[in-house]
């Protein structure tokens, strides 16, 4: 196996640092033809106390070093993993300036292959120059970084003294790809939508705001692709799918971050019932594909994602969760007294609902016992606004939400294709809007244009791919999978 270098990197093996008349200080390029995790897979099997006659150039940060006399070891991180380079004074320029570099500094090394002794994979130091210096102290290997702040604040020095974080998002990208590959093969083809939208729309949820000085005109950025994605369905477009990053305005926590990347997609022809197919397929593909094995662990549970997955209405698992039989028929005052007998706060008082309290009710008290995976299917409609009625019960709409280790993983529905039934829904949510309501939808013109030229029946799905990552890392907190998350100004 060997490992691609980057553009007008030669194989030579040629001696590294590119230096013309007048430069000084580091070299503006420096050349190397390996890299560690190929000279480990190639030299596995030399033998201890071994020289070989091959000849390499390779480069990193110096990560640990060790002098023993006329002696000095290093550990060489370049990003594929780690070498020991062997440095004997009778061999390596400049010894005694090899030994005092600091932990963290950008080095070339070239030099012959070998082992040492005690059979440990090396690379001698017959050359080698120093690429960049690390004017700040890196931690101490054994403790890496201990404050979570500092880590995620400094993300920069976070990839290299916690390996973790560095197989975690090679974990995240590989699943970007996996994903769009699996959709692809499934003739679903990618898009691109606004980023800035006239009106917030798409999901629940309160908008960041901006400016467009040439156009006048108020801005948000987008809180979801839904309205758009469904534009092209109305547009020919059949199945569509976008990955890409949303913006609410909300606070933080371990499960959300004010930007997040989620993936829509959209399907003519289908319903909730193929996108919960698809979501159950794609999750677990992706974890056999990742991790290779359909069962992970999530906090102190084991998960097994095979399907099929359970599935059970919001109404049932509130049920159970009270210990009565409850749904959006039962009257508000039985599920207001409820809710206080179960210390659940009622965010509107007197003027929720049925439908609000069941959901409070639902995600409250029995959401975050779901181990999962399990999709909660039949939500009010009401609070659905965007998803159609149920075939069976108005009240209901067609939509699950995947729900594993207590956290939502996926949304989705039946869309509403019916222009009259969506305005109706709209003014609705305006309305609630002017009461106080600031996560509450406004009348979306355009869109009630385009479903009036005509949406097929269309399934869509709302993935959020932080939570996707955080199940198949391992990880408990959203911050740990995105590399720049959002913090609190740092104190100076």
């Amino acid at each position: 196996m060997t490992r691609s270098l980057p553009a007008g990197e030669p194989d030579d093996g040629a001696a590294a640092a590119h230096q013309h008349p007048g430069e000084t200080g580091p070299p503006y390029r420096y050349e190397r033809d390996a890299v560690a995790a190929d000279l480990h897979e190639q030299w596995s099997d030399l033998e201890p106390g071994t020289e070989t006659e091959t000849r390499v150039t390779i480069a990193g940060r110096l990560m640990l070093r060790r002098v023993q006399g006329k002696l000095a070891f290093g550990t060489l991180d370049d990003g594929t993993g780690r070498i020991q380079l062997f440095a004997p004074a009778a061999v390596t320029p400049d010894h005694a300036d090899f030994c005092d570099l600091n932990l963290g500094d950008w080095i070339g090394v070239s030099g012959i292959v070998m082992t040492t002794r005690r059979g440990e994979l090396s690379v001698r130091v017959d050359e080698w120059s120093v690429l960049a210096r690390a004017r700040r102290p890196f931690p101490d290997k054994w403790h890496g970084i201990t404050d979570p702040d500092t880590r995620f604040r400094q993300r920069y020095v976070d990839l290299w003294v916690t390996p973790a974080a560095r197989r975690t998002f090679a974990l995240r990208s590989q699943m970007m790809t996996e994903t769009r590959r699996f959709l692809e093969d499934r003739a679903y083809i990618e898009v691109e939508t606004p980023m800035f939208h006239p009106i917030a729309g798409g999901a629940l949820a309160k908008p960041f705001t901006t400016h467009h000085n040439a156009l006048d005109a108020d801005l948000c950025l987008r809180i979801a692709p839904e309205l758009y994605l469904k534009r092209l369905i109305v547009g020919g477009l059949d199945r569509v799918f976008e990955i890409g990053r949303v913006f609410r305005n909300e606070g933080l926590s371990t499960r959300h971050n004010p930007e997040f990347t989620m993936l829509e997609l959209y399907a003519a022809y289908a319903d909730y019932g193929d996108m919960m197919e698809l979501t159950s397929s794609l999750v677990e593909h992706l974890a056999v594909t990742l991790t290779g094995s359909a069962v992970l662990k999530a906090g102190d549970e084991m998960i097994d994602v095979t399907r099929p997955w359970r599935q059970a209405t919001m109404a049932e698992l509130a049920s159970e969760a009270v210990g009565s039989t409850i749904s959006v028929h039962t009257p508000r005052g039985e599920l207001a007294a409820l809710a206080e007998a179960h210390d659940v706060a009622v965010p509107d008082g007197s003027r929720t609902s049925s439908a609000k309290l069941l959901t409070e009710l639902y995600e409250k008290l029995a959401e975050p016992g779901l181990a999962g995976p399990i999709f909660v299917t039949e939500h009010p409609a009401e609070t659905s606004p965007l998803a159609r009625r149920h075939r069976r019960d108005p009240l209901l709409a067609e939509r699950f939400e995947a729900v594993v280790a207590g956290r939502e993983l996926a949304n989705a529905f039946s869309e509403l294709i019916d222009p009259d039934d969506q305005r109706q829904r709209f003014e609705a949510q305006a309305s609630a809007r002017a009461e106080g309501d600031d996560e509450a939808m406004v009348v979306d013109e355009d869109y009630l244009r385009a479903l009036e030229y005509g949406l097929p029946p269309t399934g869509g799905l709302g993935i959020g791919m932080d939570r996707l990552t955080m199940l198949l890392a391992g990880v408990e907190a959203i911050r740990e999978v995105v590399l720049f998350p959002t913090l609190r100004p740092e104190q100076t």
